[in-house]
């Protein structure tokens, strides 16, 4: 059979890319052919937490139960299940003071296909001028890269990058460099970031509001891993009600994954649309898991939730990752640790010439660990113009696994980064 010629649209979307990389990654740790016990801590997965299992469990019972025959037997409305809207709509008015309405939400298959749907609609060719999405800062998600059908459709702008101690480091905004660009249709950002951790303060979001007013577009703020759920970074990262942006929210890393749900909440002119493409798309979303998420909302069980069990594990989680690399990767190395707030990774910079992301991959799959090459969350990484080799010289570590499982890892990672710098020394001589 002759090769299948794609379309350009077709091209970009069926091409190797970071998440493509990561999702192979999970087929071979959990596929019974391989015979290799691996180590994964590239995984993006959520913990399996028992007290969240078990309660999404007893939510799902409960709408099987109450609604099976409403929600999984016929379909629904585009827009999400009415009593999800409602449901939404006062919980974020009586947490945060806002005062929206059903026909400010959507409720899509999935946070990244949300964001998916607002990159299609307001970047690529358009009537007057061609636009990009832009990542405001890079590193982000590396899913993020996949969300344009536009070859070279999505630009990202390099961070400030700043020393922190010994080993600490933090990225901070160019936002000189994001007002001076030229063909902006879409801001997106993740906060707390992955795979940095970094959230984004109030005065910041509201900088990068000021930018999209100026650019005349909107901001999408993903807050897969913030406020309120999974409310990993701390209470003070409550998301921001603005007319410029959209904000979009997901069930996944609060216990859901498998579900693929989320929703957006935004003025009506942007709302309006992404309504029209999920329905011309996709109908709607699943709507047994809507039922379920309206009666934790209702009842405060998610809250409850992110208070008892998300947050204290994931808070307790990453002072013992960090507390390891501390003690187990080489002293002798110039290895730096991003300063996270938030979120699900530790992102790791080895500033060493000898360094390199992929060869580390590479040697520690050989070793039967997985790790995530840090050049995929940049949208440019070969042609950096102010990083030099940065975006080639950090990785990305999972916190979710099991403690064991991690302990191995890093273990495996240390030996390979002594390994690596012995053999740049040998090539020296």
């Amino acid at each position: 059979m002759p090769p299948v010629e794609l379309s350009r649209s077709g091209t970009k979307m069926a091409s190797l890319s970071g998440l493509r990389l990561i999702m192979d990654d999970i087929a071979a740790t959990t596929g019974s052919a391989t015979g290799k016990e691996w180590l994964n801590l590239g995984i993006g997965n959520p913990a399996a937490i028992p007290e969240v299992m078990d309660t999404w469990h007893r939510m799902t019972a409960e709408a099987l139960v109450a609604s099976f025959g409403d929600v999984s037997c016929r379909y629904g409305p585009s827009r999400g299940l009415p009593e999800l809207l409602d449901t939404i709509a006062d919980y974020f008015n009586r947490r945060y003071g806002w005062s929206v309405g059903p026909r400010n939400i959507v409720v899509g298959p999935g946070s990244q296909m949300l964001c998916f749907i607002a990159a299609a609609l307001f970047t690529g060719p358009g009537a007057t001028r061609d636009t990009r999405l832009v990542l405001p800062l890079t590193p982000d998600y590396t899913g993020y890269q996949g969300l344009s059908l536009t070859p070279d459709g999505i630009t990202g702008v390099e961070p400030l990058l700043r020393r922190q101690g010994e080993r600490s480091f933090r990225y901070l905004f160019d936002l000189p460099a994001l007002e001076g660009l030229s063909d902006v249709g879409l801001m997106l950002l993740s906060s707390p970031s992955n795979p940095a951790g970094r959230c984004a303060s109030s005065d910041e979001i509201q900088r990068l509001i000021s930018a999209a007013e100026s650019h005349d577009v909107p901001l999408v703020v993903d807050n897969a891993y913030g406020a309120p759920f999974p409310g990993i970074g701390g209470q003070s990262m409550a998301p921001v009600w603005d007319e410029r942006v959209i904000n979009v929210f997901s069930v996944s890393k609060a216990g859901l994954p498998g579900e693929r749900l989320g929703f957006a909440i935004a003025h009506e002119q942007y709302i309006d649309p992404i309504v029209s493409f999920v329905s011309n798309s996709a109908l709607h979303a699943p709507q047994l898991v809507q039922s379920a998420l309206a009666h934790a909302l209702r009842s405060d069980v998610l809250d409850t939730l992110v208070a008892s069990a998300i947050g204290p594990f994931y808070a307790e989680r990453r002072k013992f990752v960090e507390s390891l690399l501390a003690g187990t990767l080489p002293e002798d190395i110039a290895w730096h640790l991003h300063a996270a707030e938030g979120g699900m990774f530790c992102w790791v910079w080895v500033d060493e010439e000898w360094f390199d992301d992929l060869r580390l991959y590479e040697l520690l799959k050989r070793r039967g660990v997985f790790v995530v090459p840090g050049r995929h969350f940049f949208t440019d990484a070969e042609h950096s113009q102010g990083l030099g080799r940065h975006p080639q010289q950090c990785f990305r570590i999972s916190i979710t696994p099991d403690p064991d499982t991690i302990v191995a890892g890093v273990e495996v990672i240390a030996a390979a980064l002594s390994d690596m710098r012995a053999e740049s020394i040998r090539m020296l001589r």
